[in-house]
């Protein structure tokens, strides 16, 4: 019998963390958080941290575990969600993933192998190339071998843009390819995997009413307070949204009211970055608010006749 496993992703304000909690106490779950920044200390207001309050008494795993100056990558997540999923079936619970991190969540559900091999010269010269042209030149090189990978990473994200350019000149294969086999592949965990979603008119005014409440929230003194520590923009956890704008505006790069609207900005193309990854994904269910009145009892009952559907529960 295969392993259960529940995943409930969407794009970012879409409303997850409210509907996990009720889920995991129907279920008898733990949540797993499968978000790149909420694992970080400290990165509260602009990561939408769950408050200890809000857990509500369900166990959260991968949240709140490492400094921003510590490095966070799919295999190391690939490494602590296995153990938190260990964990919590040893206590006769049901792990429940939770995020809008695709690339996190297909690393577990398709158990995919990311082992790397060592730098070598090429990798070396893609790492000059970024630091001496920048990102962008790096994306486009991209764009001309691999234009579905180009249009799924970020240009910020060089390290994923490097993998890219890296798996092509090793293997002559475009990387977008050999990840759509790896999504194909059987997965070794019973899984129900729900994608919440909404229209895009009332996503993006909920993102715009969110960033305006983490501005209220602090969201700026927080920023301050990471820099202060010792946080730079070339870090992992400061590439984050909200951070990189707002590190950029303390830097004098922007000024603030700029750097707000391109945190806006940026956020609503991200939350369409990762509605077209989930629209790639395999046997996705998914829960259009709308459909159900805005209603999270009757999302959360649509859930668990699914959940029975595939004998998760009883």
């Amino acid at each position: 019998m295969k392993e259960p496993l529940v995943i409930l992703a969407g794009p970012t304000a879409v409303g997850k963390t409210k509907l996990s909690i009720a889920l995991a106490k129907a279920v008898g779950g733990e949540i797993i958080s499968a978000d790149s920044m909420q694992v970080y200390k400290h990165m509260d207001i602009g990561s939408a941290k769950i408050r200890p309050e809000e857990m509500q008494g369900v166990l959260h795993h991968l949240v709140d575990v490492l400094e921003p100056w510590e490095e966070f990558h799919v295999v190391r997540f690939q490494q602590m969600a296995g153990e938190a999923m260990r964990q919590i079936r040893s206590r006769g619970r049901i792990p429940i993933l939770v995020g809008g991190t695709g690339f996190y969540i297909q690393a577990i559900v398709g158990n995919v192998d990311f082992t790397e091999n060592e730098a070598g010269p090429y990798r070396q010269e893609l790492e000059r190339l970024a630091a001496e042209e920048g990102a962008h030149a790096l994306h486009e090189r991209l764009r001309r071998v691999d234009e579905a990978s180009a249009d799924a990473i970020h240009e910020n994200n060089v390290k994923r843009v490097i993998r890219a350019l890296e798996f092509y000149r090793l293997t002559g294969r475009k990387i977008s390819e050999h990840n759509e086999e790896q999504r194909r592949r059987e997965s070794p965990y019973n899984c129900a995997y729900f994608v919440l979603n909404d229209e895009r008119a009332k996503l993006y005014a909920r993102i715009e009413q969110r960033v305006d409440e983490m501005m209220e929230a602090g969201l700026l003194e927080e920023v301050r307070r990471l820099k202060a520590m010792g946080c730079r923009r070339g870090m992992v956890s400061m590439q984050g949204l909200g951070y990189k704008e707002l590190l950029a505006c303390l830097d004098g790069e922007y000024g603030l009211e700029e750097a707000v609207e391109l945190l806006k900005r940026d956020t609503r193309r991200f939350a369409k970055r990762q509605l077209t990854w989930f629209r790639r994904e395999q046997d996705v269910i998914w829960l259009e608010k709308g459909a159900y009145g805005y209603d999270e009892e009757n999302i959360l009952a649509a859930m668990l006749d699914r959940l029975r559907e595939k004998e998760i529960i009883e």
